[in-house]
């Protein structure tokens, strides 16, 4: 089969060009060290903590972050419905695993092994799971052919299928082929559902939604404040922009400094030291998070935010899902970039009007974020400035955008909930 040799190609090239990064690139690195010894860590660590307790076992496979976060309400729903379950979770890349490795929701985190045929039977020997859900997409072939042959339940969450992807093409018979291992799709879209038929595959599909409108909700109603970030803020207008990349801070640098009286919180999406140096940069009057922090907690005064400047940097991971109730507005990034825009649900949850760049077609929220008039799209810093000023200097519009975005976000929940009915109606882990 010609697509199955390119995509051992594929598997072989992909390998190696990761390890040939992580002579320089620190992600890269985590990904192949990550990855040392991993069956005997496996071997040792997960059958300590997880096997031979007699207990059924659902895996949950995440690309990186953003989709564990899609995954997580539905891990957490089970738990409570069946407390006597064990939890394994895989990450892909580092941006997830090394973030949520000590996530307490699951017995038992790891990297995925890299895909080959040796490596996903070694793996389901060892892990032998009940259940399987693989979260939004990130298809490796062996992986889910083992679990077909194996007739394990696999479900994948939050699916989203475009014209463009490779099951859709000439080229495309491995790709299809693995769909064969879902046991059930719950998709986001109709559209997803209309390709899917394509294929012939249409019994076992649900138009559901999507799972993080239930997450952000979960952070919205369980919201803890930040440290030190009132204080920041004090009585001043508050713009937050999230997950931002070069492109956005470049069409957001003569705002800024056109605007000092308003407080700007700019959580970059790369937070190595090199990012955080070019960003201080771009912004020479900023201070960084765990800088303000230090200064905070060695002078009480609350004058102290005076001497401070007007713009915050984010230097680490986890806060920015609660630094967007702080905001006035909110500008979510990576509009610019040909991957698109970030989770604008996290910003749309606190009844925030979301300010992104051009590109976000290719996601359901944010377009559905635009429609709704949550949502606001720019091309460029001058329909930027515009934007801001618009919401700035009308407030009856600001309030109705913020109240748009948070009633779509509410509009849209319980995905998690469907999925929870789907697995108890079909016995999946009760037989």
């Amino acid at each position: 089969m010609l697509s199955k040799t390119l995509y051992n190609l594929f598997l072989v090239l992909y390998a190696a060009g990761v390890r040939t990064a992580s002579l320089w690139n620190p992600k890269a690195k985590k990904w192949v060290n990550g990855r040392k010894n991993i069956f005997a860590d496996i071997n040792s660590k997960f059958i300590l903590k997880v096997a031979g307790q007699n207990s059924k076992l659902v895996w949950m496979h995440c690309a990186s972050l953003g989709e564990f976060e899609q995954g997580r309400p539905l891990l957490e729903e089970l738990k409570i419905k069946y407390p006597g379950i064990k939890i394994l979770l895989s990450f892909f890349s580092p941006s997830g695993y090394e973030v949520m490795k000590d996530y307490k929701g699951a017995d038992f985190i790891c990297y995925l092994p890299m895909d080959s045929p040796v490596n996903a039977k070694k793996f389901l020997d060892i892990v032998q799971p009940s259940l399987v859900l693989w979260v939004k997409y990130e298809y490796w072939f062996y992986y889910l052919d083992e679990l077909k042959r194996r007739r394990i339940p696999t479900i994948l969450v939050s699916g989203i299928f475009r014209e463009d992807q490779p099951f859709f093409k000439w080229y495309g018979n491995i790709w299809k082929k693995m769909l064969e291992a879902f046991s059930h799709f719950f998709v986001q879209n109709d559209e997803s559902e209309e390709l899917l038929a394509t294929l012939s595959i249409k019994d076992n599909v649900s138009v559901n939604g999507d799972t993080r409108f239930d997450r952000v909700l979960e952070i919205a109603q369980t919201f803890k404040p930040v440290p030190y970030i009132a204080e920041f803020c004090g009585n001043s207008i508050v713009i937050v922009a999230g997950s931002t990349w070069e492109e956005d801070e470049i069409e957001l640098l003569h705002f800024v400094k056109a605007n000092p009286r308003i407080k700007f919180i700019i959580a970059p999406h790369e937070i190595n030291e090199e990012n955080l140096s070019d960003v201080k940069e771009e912004f020479p009057d900023s201070i960084f998070y765990s800088d303000f922090l230090k200064d905070s907690k060695a002078d009480q005064s609350p004058e102290l935010t005076g001497t401070s400047g007007n713009l915050l940097i984010i230097d680490n991971v986890g806060m920015l899902s609660r630094l967007y109730q702080y905001a006035t507005i909110a500008y979510v990034g990576g509009g610019f970039g040909d991957d698109g825009v970030h989770n604008v649900l996290e910003a749309a949850v606190y009844g925030k009007p979301v300010v992104f760049g051009p590109v976000y077609e290719k996601f359901d929220e944010a377009a559905g974020l635009v429609n709704e008039g949550g949502g606001i799209s720019i091309d460029g810093p001058i329909s930027l400035e515009k934007a801001l000023n618009s919401l700035l200097n009308d407030e009856t519009e600001r309030t109705s955008r913020g109240e748009a975005a948070k009633k779509y976000v509410h509009s849209n929940a319980g995905a998690s909930k469907k999925i929870i009915q789907f697995i108890q109606e079909k016995r999946l882990l009760t037989n």
